[in-house]
């Protein structure tokens, strides 16, 4: 038993509740097709895919799902990234990189919207949404775990909402920082299991 544990992190079982949301971060072209820097990690291919079967067992119990997308209107809008790539215009507005995957893509069934910052709930719609469907529990999916995942995550549990994260529906650039990061987000704030265990529970709803 590491340090954590023995002080009583990761102790309790959060559960799910009786109105899930699936919520995904990020599955942007920018991030899932290898023709872009960011698109590269095969880690965050085998999150979409994942992801991609998630979304059809939602869809067919009628669970609600929101996707989001970063996109900028122009540097002016940005804030002080650590990231090259970000700035040479691919993730403006109007650029084939903020375009949502079509593995999830679902332009009739999927609230969609354009984040800035990486949570997907820091001054978006989500939340009003969330509370128009009388969500309690958000499935939290997307890339990457280690940066826009992570901060979803945090603020969902602040926000109030039991939090599940289907560990291989996330992906990273780096599998290390993914792992870590799910383990941390487990001693704290969330549920971290897998894509069988969460459809399981959703084919009993």
């Amino acid at each position: 038993m590491d340090k954590f544990a023995q002080a009583g992190y990761g102790q309790r079982d959060i559960g799910f509740g009786a109105r899930p949301a699936l919520i995904i971060v990020d599955f942007q072209k920018g991030f899932t097709d290898a023709s872009n820097p960011l698109g590269r990690s095969k880690h965050v291919q085998r999150a979409v895919d994942n992801t991609s079967q998630l979304l059809a067992a939602c869809k067919e119990k009628q669970i609600p799902v929101a996707s989001c997308a970063v996109s900028w209107g122009g540097p002016d809008e940005m804030t002080y990234w650590k990231i090259d790539s970000l700035y040479d215009g691919s993730f403006y507005h109007g650029h084939p990189c903020t375009e949502l995957d079509p593995r999830i893509r679902d332009d009739d069934y999927i609230f969609q919207f354009i984040k800035t910052a990486p949570s997907i709930f820091y001054e978006t719609p989500l939340k009003p949404w969330l509370v128009t469907h009388c969500i309690d529990t958000t499935i939290i999916t997307g890339c990457t775990t280690s940066g826009c995942v992570r901060a979803s995550v945090v603020d969902s549990f602040s926000a109030g909402y039991r939090t599940i994260v289907p560990e291989d529906c996330c992906g990273d650039q780096d599998e290390e920082a993914h792992a870590s990061n799910l383990r941390d987000v487990g001693r704290r704030y969330a549920d971290v299991t897998d894509l069988q265990s969460v459809l399981a529970h959703i084919n009993t709803l």
